[in-house]
């Protein structure tokens, strides 16, 4: 998604990377599930490289596969990486019974468990996309064995 406005203030607020533009007392779950599954970019690299995504732990093998083409354009890396992790975040929103996404005050998203437990996904997504470690599948294996 392209939102003028947007990239301005991310710019002045670097330091929240992968913010939502949301308040942490969202009355509407679908709504936010809904919005934090979209990940335009990420969703159109894959299809470029014939990678399909369903929501399912199959899809993050396939991701953990691609060829880390985005890592020399530093804004994509960084738009992609938030994507990845919002992407981990909704097939484990919709495969791991009881988790649920959690906004932090400062409005990032997150993904808890019933058990309590906050994954940061964005984090995640971004050290995905650069180093190509954690590998999604592994994030999403370590999350559904609890």
């Amino acid at each position: 998604m392209n939102i003028p406005f947007l990239g301005n203030w991310r710019k002045r607020h670097d330091q929240a990377r992968g913010t939502a533009v949301m308040t942490a007392r969202e009355a509407d779950p679908q709504g936010v599930a809904q919005l934090l599954s979209e990940c335009e970019l990420l969703r159109a690299r894959a299809a470029s490289a014939g990678v399909g995504l369903d929501d399912s732990v199959a899809s993050l093998e396939a991701l953990d596969q691609l060829l880390p083409r985005w890592r020399d354009d530093p804004d994509e890396l960084r738009w992609l990486g938030n994507d990845a992790g919002l992407y981990l975040g909704t097939v484990i929103i919709r495969t791991v019974p009881g988790a649920l996404w959690q906004v932090w005050p400062n409005g990032r998203p997150i993904v808890r468990l019933s058990s309590g437990r906050e994954i940061d996904v964005v984090g995640a997504g971004y050290e995905w996309a650069a180093d190509g470690a954690p590998e999604l599948s592994h994030v999403y294996a370590e999350v559904a064995e609890i």
